[in-house]
């Protein structure tokens, strides 16, 4: 069955039937023709009354037996009329068979003695138009809702849904889209009942709950206006377009998709800063994060860090080699966070140098104004830092190896360092997300989710004003709410759908067409990043385009030992390289023979300094990171068990000279350990 269309025009007719009014009239009447036609009705039927009773007079007024049809069709008319009545007012169902008695009555007089008789032309004159004035006095009345004996149906259908005495106003009919002001009755209702009628509206509508929102008047409590669009038009996907500014700044905003009303999804990154991307398996998320970073791998000004531990880069292979930095697995991961963490104090001192309270476009160039230079005698011409955005893919993950409040620090800190987090996953909440990394991630988009998920996403007076992100589930892929700064607050309850990189192959062409067309576009990471990135970050860092450009190998499990076998591996850990040929079990020396006295046990503060002293020697011949096992051969040395060095290597790592990975036990080196 084909499905209905709704026109905004329909919507528009309907709304004023929900203040119990008439419907509109579009083209040349114009105001004179809305106010005159809900009153036209009553009169339209006295002018038809008498031209039945002509007509009945030319066919019937010879006929006896007529007349006794036409009596008894009067009386059945008037009873009908007064049973029908019985689920309205008793004033209207009085009012309705009195109407059509009197009617039936003249054309059954008309019929038999000819309408121009008697005093039948002045009874059709007086009677006609005194019950159509009735009417029209009845209608007056109840658009004023002075009727308040009347039944349910003349007082509207904003009744009806919990909205009694609210007066709509100025109704504006836009192709596919109707704005209707309302004003609630003082110290009845406000704003929060509107929303909470939105489900009633859209029943008495018939449209979907999603297709209506409500814009609060930000200076009154019962005042704002409904939007209605009634027919869906992101039903059918938007192909990528391209790119909105290729080779511009960052500062102009990301085009990613289209509104309901056809007008364009735009993400103002500099005025988001940070982003919440949420939306559960089949929603259309990684639809949404492949327009986002389609956008910003065609800028000019700005870097790209992808973290994708989870799926190892699976939906962005394509674009990874226009990535400055993607970070594939779980350690890489965790250094990427570490790097963005140590980048930022280095990117905000920079700005501080050069004379920027903030990043800006012209941060990104060489610097050769004055105004922004680090030196006293003029221009500096120091390297241009670009733009960071560093994109948290399948975040729970590294939430779960590194701790909910791992991005804390970076959200609330990178704000003025011109450094953006995206942190992306499938269902955000309290138990994932600290309330303080939430809070510090100040825009969303929100794609479809489950039952209540959205709250966590979208600020609550986005789901009062109609947002409701859990009726499209994973059914309406890629629909999606953009919260952020830079957005107008009346487009934050409004419906959009990202746009469609096309099926499997078209894709693959975009993407590459992406890394190669804008190479010369992209800009270098810039030293004072690169440096602070490295020293934090190691190999895994300066590597970062070889380990990106290949799979990580599987490890390859051990093979199984006997009991013999893992014995002997324990004690050749436990025995010196220079103890290696001595037989255990030979005699032991006599007495006589000289044997060095062990040394006594390291006090605590002397095995602290030793494995101070092995982490330092670690960190500079090391591969960059240290585990509690590695220092299992030391153990003796450091005269404690493998408890108390983990214990210590964690004091180590909460004391800054230390960095945790995504791996218990496993600790990132800090090469400024060595000038400790």
């Amino acid at each position: 069955m084909a499905r209905r269309t709704r026109t905004a025009d329909q919507t528009s007719n309907e709304l004023q039937l929900l203040q119990g009014g008439q419907r509109r009239t579009s083209g040349g009447g114009g105001w004179l023709v809305n106010q005159a036609k809900p009153y036209a009705a009553p009169w339209i039927v006295a002018g038809g009354t008498g031209l039945v009773g002509v007509g009945a007079n030319v066919m019937w007024g010879e006929s006896p037996w007529a007349g006794v049809g036409l009596t008894l069709a009067s009386v059945g008319l008037t009873a009908a009329t007064w049973w029908a009545g019985k689920s309205t007012g008793p004033q209207r169902r009085l009012h309705s068979a009195i109407t059509v008695a009197a009617g039936t009555s003249w054309v059954t007089a008309a019929a038999l003695s000819g309408p121009l008789s008697g005093p039948l032309p002045d009874l059709y004159l007086m009677g006609g138009v005194s019950l159509a004035l009735s009417w029209n006095i009845r209608k007056v009345m109840r658009f004023n809702d002075t009727d308040s004996s009347g039944s349910d149906s003349d007082k509207g259908l904003l009744e009806k849904v919990g909205l009694a005495r609210t007066k709509l106003k100025n109704v504006q009919v836009e192709p596919n889209r109707v704005t209707v002001p309302y004003e609630l009755p003082a110290g009845e209702l406000t704003n929060d009942d509107v929303a909470k009628a939105i489900p009633r509206i859209a029943s008495a509508l018939d449209v979907p709950t999603t297709a209506i929102r409500i814009q609060h008047d930000p200076d009154s409590a019962r005042k704002g206006q409904f939007v209605i669009v009634p027919e869906d038009m992101l039903k059918e996907a938007t192909r990528w377009p391209g790119p909105a500014a290729p080779g511009q700044s960052i500062a102009e905003p990301l085009r990613i998709g289209v509104y309901d009303d056809g007008s364009d999804l735009e993400l103002p990154l500099l005025d988001a800063i940070h982003i919440l991307v949420m939306g559960m398996t089949g929603s259309g998320k990684t639809e949404g994060a492949l327009d986002v970073l389609f956008e910003l791998l065609t800028r000019n000004d700005v870097v790209v860090w992808l973290a994708d531990a989870a799926k190892a880069g699976q939906d962005f292979q394509p674009l990874i080699p226009a990535m400055d930095w993607a970070a594939l697995d779980t350690p890489s991961a965790g250094a990427m966070v570490a790097a963005v963490q140590a980048v930022i104090p280095a990117r905000t001192a920079w700005l501080r140098d050069h004379s920027y309270r903030a990043w800006e476009p012209a941060a990104a160039k060489k610097q050769t104004s004055p105004a922004h230079s680090c030196a006293a005698s003029g221009a500096c011409g120091c390297p241009g830092m670009p733009y960071l955005v560093a994109w948290m893919e399948e975040a729970a993950k590294l939430l779960r190896d590194l701790g909910d409040d791992v991005f804390t620090g970076i959200a609330q800190e990178a704000r003025s360092a011109g450094v953006s987090l995206v942190v992306s996953m499938q269902r955000a909440s309290g138990y994932q997300l600290s309330t303080d990394t939430r809070a510090s991630l100040p825009a969303a988009m929100c794609f479809g989710v489950r039952g209540d998920d959205a709250g966590f996403a979208l600020p609550e007076e986005v789901l009062e004003a109609g947002a409701n992100p859990a009726a499209w589930g994973n059914k309406r892929k890629g629909y999606v709410y953009l919260v952020s700064a830079g957005i107008d607050e009346d487009l934050y309850a409004n419906p959009a759908r990202t746009f469609w990189t096309g099926p499997s192959g078209e894709y693959e062409k975009a993407a590459r067409w992406i890394v190669e067309q804008f190479a010369a576009v992209r800009p270098e990471l810039g030293p004072v990043t690169a440096d602070a990135a490295a020293r934090v970050a190691g190999d895994l860092f300066t590597n970062r385009q070889a380990r990106a450009g290949s799979p990580v190998a599987a490890p390859i499990p051990a093979p199984a030992l006997t009991e013999q076998q893992e014995s002997d591996q324990v004690i050749g850990v436990l025995v010196d390289d220079e103890d290696a040929a001595l037989d255990a079990m030979a005699e032991l020396p006599s007495v006589e023979t000289n044997v060095e006295i062990p040394a006594a046990k390291p006090s605590t503060e002397e095995a602290r300094e030793l494995l101070g002293e092995l982490v330092e020697m670690l960190a500079q011949v090391g591969p960059g990171t240290v585990a509690v096992k590695d220092l299992k051969p030391y153990l003796e040395q450091i005269g404690r068990d493998r408890s108390w060095v983990s214990k210590e290597m964690k004091k180590l790592a909460d004391d800054g000279r230390l960095a945790p990975t995504g791996e218990d036990g496993v600790y990132r080196l800090l090469q400024v350990l060595a000038a400790a």
